[in-house]
């Protein structure tokens, strides 16, 4: 109380106004991003689709929701088929939560409208000011969160001269290093960079490099694979930016793409031992649809894999 005896009735209004201005200008009030659903009903959308199963109690505790309020939401995404359950192995009083496939085209829309807007209100600002805006939002989260240790924020971009060669220097070190192969690696993403180069459609296929503080730590490709069938590619996360849900970040800007241009399916290859990659894939929908052993870049161990995604 002795702290909040040294707020002022001025301090008070210009927090109150600042809330107004900003839940206007954001379009937070019902119906939000011009859909039926409320602004807490995305929200636990989009926890969802950026968590690797949770449980309702986990949700509940992160958004800080009641949990009988989170519990008949959970039941109506279910009932529009937007949400399975499964028995956690642990606990089964606790189910593990996941978005379908209709769950996911449910949410890509919104997802996608809500980048537009946060666009739009950045737009008519010089690219000086827009940092002045950006640097102003992450203080006050700073200062008012000061015992959070917040993740780092990673920076999606377009490609830049330098990135292809990152890209394949990047995942020659950190296979050799993780994964024992040997340069043949190295190679072949050398030849899938220098073909993306060489072949690049615009309207059709888009390179991201995720950045943080201004170093690479990620990236990924669409690659169009026929008219009707896009390919994800060069999926890479470091080390040092894993667990923060930036390859979901990734696969998820793919998929919005790939809708965005009229694409009917994706498909990728990967390998069966990636579990961490698998998981994501499976979590957004795609389904494993053939797998076949074989030796290369050094190993005789290895299986490849097929996955696809209707979209």
């Amino acid at each position: 109380m002795a702290a909040a005896s040294s707020v002022t009735p001025a301090h008070v209004k210009a927090v109150r106004g600042f809330n107004r201005f900003y839940t206007q200008r954001i379009g937070v009030l019902a119906p939000y991003l011009g859909s039926d659903l409320t602004l807490t009903d995305v929200r636990v959308l989009y926890e969802l689709a950026h968590r690797q199963q949770p449980t309702a109690s986990e949700l509940a505790r992160e958004l800080s929701l009641d949990a009988g309020y989170l519990s008949r939401i959970l039941r109506r995404f279910e009932g529009k088929g937007w949400l399975a359950r499964t028995p956690a192995p642990a606990d089964a009083r606790q189910s593990l939560l996941a978005l379908t496939e209709a769950g996911h085209q449910a949410f890509a829309p919104l997802q996608q409208k809500s980048r537009d807007e946060a666009a739009a209100l950045l737009a008519p600002l010089p690219p000086a000011d827009r940092s002045r805006v950006i640097e102003a939002m992450h203080t006050v989260q700073r200062l008012l969160e000061p015992d959070e240790s917040p993740a780092p924020v990673a920076v999606l971009r377009e490609l830049r001269p330098g990135d292809m060669g990152w890209v394949v220097l990047a995942h020659g070190e950190l296979y050799a290093r993780e994964e024992r192969f040997n340069w043949e690696f190295e190679g072949l993403v050398a030849g899938i960079a220098a073909s993306f180069v060489e072949n690049f459609r615009p309207a059709r296929e888009k390179g991201w490099i995720a950045e943080i503080d201004g170093e690479r730590v990620g990236s990924v490709f669409v690659v169009q694979k026929s008219p009707t069938v896009a390919q994800l590619r060069l999926l890479l996360v470091t080390p040092a930016a894993r667990g923060h849900g930036l390859g979901r970040r990734l696969v998820d800007e793919c998929i919005a793409f790939a809708r965005q241009r009229k694409y009917r399916k994706m498909v990728l290859w990967t390998q069966a031992h990636l579990l961490a990659a698998r998981a994501i894939y499976g979590s957004r929908g795609f389904v494993l649809t053939s797998s076949e052993a074989f030796s290369g870049y050094g190993r005789t161990d290895l299986v490849g894999e097929t996955w696809e995604l209707r979209l």
